[in-house]
């Protein structure tokens, strides 16, 4: 799922234009208020126009990082459809067609995506929608698009610069892929990167009002969330692909500010070189400073059980962040955010179906208290309620919860401060599952009615004489009856 999360970040640093608002036009850089938008009819000026303004901008994201620019940097204006181009090869080159597959799969198994949703087309039209900027680490290129006024490039400036410098001294490709294959922790490694060029930006837009991000002590960076939501593709994204989107950069910036709050930018070497493990520390910075770490979660494999028509398409980690997501699809967002904070470590696995294309989805999750483990039992089972209308058989125990559906039984168990789930598969299989985590038993549903043979009774009335005058008894057949037994109720919830 990680991956998802990673497409949508793209250098989406124009959507927060509305940064400029909040510090008023005297927060601005006093020289980007006289800097006159590109001239159409010259492109040469144009380059020139931005080389110089790209330098400037360069140096002072240098003096405000205290990064050291150590070899030149490459630049140049893009036009739309090179920036389009740019995202689709990054798209390929990222994950082959299979492996976005299987992305989406897991994101439809989640809950987190409708089914049948095109993925792919959705990133290639929003980042071309939105990107006005972005540094390649590849290439070691900075390009910026040619359509935007060059008073608006220098805030973006400001935000993929900063990237370039901390490559040049971090080298954030591979830095970010050294979480790997982990990808809740890659993806926290992603919101160092974007939230500290968000902090770099925002003190960018405050030179010369003797401010940085150090003296906002109330700064709520969710409030730049309301501009994100309206942009057009965005609009009609479902909710879980705009929190992707936002995540890295105002979770990341929420950390930041509070990392670099006691000594400033000197502080960002220290967290390079000891990254956040998990998107939980990104959410609660507290928790970098402690150096808590997650427990570590295993996962029986389960291909022995299922049978050779089965493939296990993904296996990973949800962390904090996509259990809140995965909650939030169907219960409040305050519940959510509770819930997903007693996170304390887990797996997911996703299993495929050759033939058919089913889907069993396995889950194991690691809470930090039985209290919470009891509590996340209780509000998870009311989700799965939620994810699954159509279900029968029906039955709740107190650590115990499964019901029937269309696509296969649904399973919850919880024991001390752990508990898995199940979706898609059947009881023998889930019972193989607990058997090879060494859990007890789940709890048997209980017996179904068993139907009673059809019987013929006979009994014998009093002789009668017959024609020939011999007297014989007479038999009395009754109709076939079945013995009312009690019959187990069958829960039945309207979708």
């Amino acid at each position: 799922m990680a991956f998802i999360l990673k497409r949508v970040q793209s250098r989406l640093t124009a959507l927060f234009a509305c940064l400029a608002f909040l510090f008023g036009a005297a927060g601005a850089p006093a020289q980007e208020a006289s800097v006159a938008a590109p001239r159409a009819d010259s492109k040469a000026l144009n380059n020139a126009e931005f080389i110089a303004a790209a330098d400037e901008v360069l140096r002072q994201m240098s003096e405000i990082t205290g990064l050291k620019l150590l070899t030149p940097l490459k630049k140049s204006l893009r036009s739309r459809e090179e920036i389009r181009a740019y995202v689709i090869k990054q798209m390929n080159e990222e994950k082959n067609p299979a492996e976005r597959y299987a992305d989406a799969r897991t994101a439809e198994a989640l809950g987190l995506l409708p089914k049948g949703f095109d993925l792919d087309a959705f990133m290639v039209n929003v980042l071309t929608e939105q990107v006005e900027g972005l540094y390649d680490p590849k290439t070691q290129e900075f390009y910026i698009a040619d359509w935007s006024p060059l008073s608006d490039q220098r805030m973006v400036m400001a935000h993929e610069l900063t990237h370039a410098l901390e490559d040049q001294h971090f080298h954030i490709e591979a830095w970010s892929r050294a979480a790997r294959p982990n990808e809740d922790a890659e993806l926290a490694r992603d919101a160092v990167l974007e939230g500290s060029a968000m902090a770099a930006m925002m003190d960018y837009l405050m030179l010369g009002t003797g401010r940085s991000l150090k003296d906002l002590p109330e700064f709520d960076p969710s409030m730049l969330i309301g501009e994100l939501e309206s942009t057009p593709t965005l609009k009609t994204a479902p909710p879980f692909l705009k929190d992707a989107l936002i995540f890295p950069y105002i979770s990341g910036l929420n950390f930041s500010a509070a990392v670099l709050k006691s000594s400033g930018w000197a502080t960002l070497a220290g967290v390079f070189e000891k990254p956040p493990v998990s998107t939980q520390q990104i959410l609660h910075p507290e928790l970098y400073k402690s150096a808590k770490t997650p427990s570590s979660v295993t996962l029986p494999p389960l291909e022995k059980m299922l049978g050779k028509d089965w493939a296990k398409l993904d296996e990973n980690i949800l962390g904090e962040f996509g259990w809140k997501e995965v909650v939030k699809q169907f219960l409040d967002d305050d519940r959510a955010k509770s819930l997903a904070a007693t996170w304390d470590g887990d797996r997911y696995a996703l299993y495929e179906q050759k033939q058919t294309k089913k889907l069993i989805l396995v889950t194991r999750l690691h809470l930090d208290s039985e209290e919470h483990a009891a509590r996340f039992f209780g509000q998870y089972s009311e989700a799965l309620e939620k994810k699954h209308s159509e279900r029968v058989n029906l039955l709740r125990r107190p650590s115990f919860f499964s019901f029937e559906t269309p696509d296969g039984a649904v399973f919850l168990y919880c024991l001390g401060r752990e508990c898995v789930t199940m979706e898609g598969s059947t009881r023998d299989v889930f019972d193989d599952f607990t058997k090879a985590l060494d859990w007890p038993l789940a709890p048997q549903p209980p017996e179904r009615p068993r139907t009673v043979p059809e019987k013929t009774a006979q009994f014998f009335s009093p002789a009668v004489q017959s024609d020939d005058g011999i007297s014989a008894p007479v038999a009395h057949v009754e109709p076939p009856h079945t013995d009312r037994a009690t019959v187990v109720a069958r829960d039945r919830v309207p979708a």
